[in-house]
């Protein structure tokens, strides 16, 4: 299970479980990655339930 950030500054893709692990990053800097991964930790359970709803358990 994993989320997906892409904009025109770059993409990055971020493993939800077991444990929120950056898997890659393009172009993104270290305070862009902090940022996401900030908010990837607090909206932690939508992103989950909301993976769970579109693909299923």
């Amino acid at each position: 299970m994993h989320v997906h950030v892409a904009s025109s500054e770059g993409e990055a893709k971020s493993w939800l479980e077991p444990e929120i692990v950056l898997a890659s990053n393009y172009r993104y800097t270290p305070k862009q990655i902090n940022a996401m991964s900030r908010i990837i930790q607090e909206h932690h359970h939508e992103f989950v339930q909301a993976w769970r709803f579109h693909f299923g358990d």
